[in-house]
């Protein structure tokens, strides 16, 4: 009975130690830096930093809030990335008029994803949206200050 005992206390600490690893033991790197699109701060949105596996990128995400153009991946919302070959994804949206649900106001841009190789320690790296990937996003029917039943009549439509 104890080589029994043993080898189940053995094996259960090995996958204790294993989960412990692999499932939230580390925060990640910190990493923080600005977002502009076109040259101009973007007033909010989020970044996402995900492990690239094509590349062998490996571990957990990274996230962060965008503020006034700043990130931050320590901050309040945030989380470590891992470092190495990275897919980062950016959403930008402007301040004013923001959506009730989401905190957000429109889109300045379709989400927008761009490699990079991070470093595996706390750094800083800077991200600029180039102005064509506002091209990605759907045309608005209507102002955005439109009362409903006021929408804008479409050319060459009903």
């Amino acid at each position: 009975m104890t080589g029994i005992f043993r080898r189940l206390t053995g094996g259960l600490l090995a996958v204790g130690l294993v989960w412990a690893a692999g499932c939230g033991g580390s925060k990640g790197y910190r990493l923080s830096g600005s977002v502009t699109f076109d040259g101009q701060p973007v007033p909010m949105g989020k970044i996402y930093f995900d492990p690239d596996t094509a590349a062998g990128g490996s571990g957990a995400s990274g996230f962060a809030d965008i503020v006034d153009g700043k990130f931050d991946t320590s901050a309040a919302n945030g989380r470590g990335m891992s470092g190495g070959p990275t897919m980062v994804r950016i959403q930008g949206h402007k301040k004013e008029p923001a959506d009730a649900t989401s905190g957000y106001g429109p889109p300045l841009f379709a989400e927008y994803t761009v490699k990079a190789t991070l470093p595996s320690a706390t750094s800083t790296k800077d991200f600029d949206v180039p102005a064509s990937a506002a091209k990605g996003l759907p045309k608005a029917t209507a102002p955005l200050d439109a009362e409903p039943g006021q929408e804008t009549p479409r050319k060459g439509g009903t």
